[in-house]
């Protein structure tokens, strides 16, 4: 096989994937590298076999609901292993599709762990290739635990993978991925605590809402503690004693797995980006407003591994497409990261676009708040849930939504909306215009503006 390529892309995921086929469709020479399955985090360790697991949550949580109500009624519950084996029928095909994409369309994909081995040079196994440029698009992994028996501790990776659900969980970190897993694990019949270091969870999400869903996660049984820093995991037989420090001193709890869900970063310490001569702080690569390292300009970075502030799959294509852009035809392409949505896809959901409101205030606009609490609206009430609640900004002198924010029923949906408006610069009279199927939680968007 060929050893000198116009292009190397480190990584086969959505960024990787976007960059290394439209180079491919340009003429170039591509190779792709990665030492683990073929396709990325999103569609194999993330959001998309994750949402699988969360179908099923989703089945036992509208059954609850309506139980209440004595709409259902008897026992139901979720059967994990079948659960997995829904899981895997999306994710099991990912590997072998993604290669044969890339051997139709001419990409040489190798197997192994990269590592750069010069200005223009990776090194894979035994093997050096030499491209022209080279993409970073390696994603992200989970961040290192400083703390006694981290050895112990599960990845979040690994949860997606249980053969079966232990009956006590206790989750490191109250993000994304904590609450998203805590809400699965409940739904299917575990004891799940929560064990968050900072006394506000979801920091990229509006306060109010996090305090709703913090609350709704609380009345599904989830122990959520607040203020509590993991400094030690235990075995104790075939369980582990987990001991977090608080203000009031030690709090201790038993659990039969432990899961890292304390976030994740640029999966780029491997590399030895030293010896490509790109300058870096630990897992950040400095780059420029092209996504080029500003130390050697045959490297570019896309995806989680390029440390934006928005690690999402979306943007993961957009600064894909930007790289390839550059590549092609010259530094020139930057991404637009203004209007992205972003969700955690708890039950209920909880998702924003746009500025959170301290960030509104910081910035010195002028804007009028519409925040309301509405349990009582048809949306909620239609499927017995209780959360439901919503904060949007709207500036005084543009008519323009600068943020929405959502906690309740189909609450990516509805923000999905908002961050067309917030992307296109569509002003709240343009929304309140609209009409949408009634009744819907879309048809609810005009009441929640100001």
């Amino acid at each position: 096989m060929d050893t000198k390529f116009d292009l190397l892309v480190i990584g086969t995921g959505t960024a990787a994937s976007v960059a290394a086929t439209r180079c491919r469709a340009a003429g170039w020479q591509v190779a792709v590298i990665d030492h683990r399955p073929y396709g990325g985090t999103c569609a194999l360790r993330g959001c998309d076999p994750k949402k699988m697991l969360i179908a099923g949550a989703e089945a036992i949580d509208a059954a609850h609901r309506m139980s209440e109500r004595e709409v259902v009624r008897g026992e139901i519950g979720i059967d994990w292993p079948a659960l997995m084996r829904f899981k895997r029928s999306f994710t099991d095909p990912v590997p072998e599709r993604r290669r044969a994409m890339f051997a139709e369309k001419g990409i040489a994909a190798f197997r192994g762990r990269a590592r750069l081995s010069g200005t223009n040079h990776v090194t894979v196994g035994e093997q050096v290739l030499e491209g022209r440029y080279i993409v970073i698009a390696a994603g992200a992994e989970p961040v290192a635990l400083s703390i006694e028996g981290h050895q112990h501790v599960l990845l979040s990776d690994d949860f997606l993978d249980l053969e079966t659900l232990p009956r006590r969980i206790v989750f490191i970190g109250a993000g994304y991925i904590g609450f998203e897993f805590a809400h699965i694990a409940a739904r299917a019949g575990a004891e799940v605590t929560l064990l968050q270091r900072s006394a506000r969870p979801l920091p990229a999400f509006d306060p109010d809402l996090v305090a709703l869903l913090v609350e709704r996660t609380r009345r599904l049984g989830v122990n959520v503690q607040l203020r509590h820093e993991v400094v030690r995991v235990e075995p104790r037989g075939s369980a582990f004693a987990v001991t977090a420090m608080t203000s009031e001193g030690d709090a201790r709890f038993d659990a039969d797995l432990v899961v890292h869900s304390a976030g994740r970063e640029p999966a780029v310490e491997a590399l030895d980006l030293d010896a490509a001569g790109v300058e870096h702080d630990g897992a950040v690569i400095h780059t420029n407003e092209h996504l080029q390292s500003r130390s050697n300009p045959a490297v570019y970075i896309a995806g989680d591994a390029s440390s934006t502030r928005l690690p999402l799959t979306p943007v993961a294509a957009l600064e894909g497409k930007a790289v390839a852009a550059n590549l092609l035809e010259g530094n020139h392409a930057q991404v637009d990261y203004n209007g992205i949505p972003s969700a955690v896809f708890s039950l209920p959901p909880l998702a924003r676009v746009g500025m959170l409101e301290a960030e509104a205030k910081e910035a010195g606009l002028h804007f009028v708040v519409k925040h309301e609490v509405v349990p009582h609206w048809y949306t909620a009430v239609r499927v017995n849930e209780p959360c439901y609640g919503f904060k949007t900004l709207v500036d005084k002198g543009t008519d323009r939504v600068l943020g929405a924010h959502v906690v309740g029923p189909d609450a990516p949906d509805v923000v999905n909306l908002f961050a067309l408006a917030v992307r296109s610069g569509l002003t709240a009279r343009d929304l309140k215009y609209a009409k949408f199927v009634y009744p819907t939680a879309a048809s609810d968007l005009e009441y929640m503006l100001p």
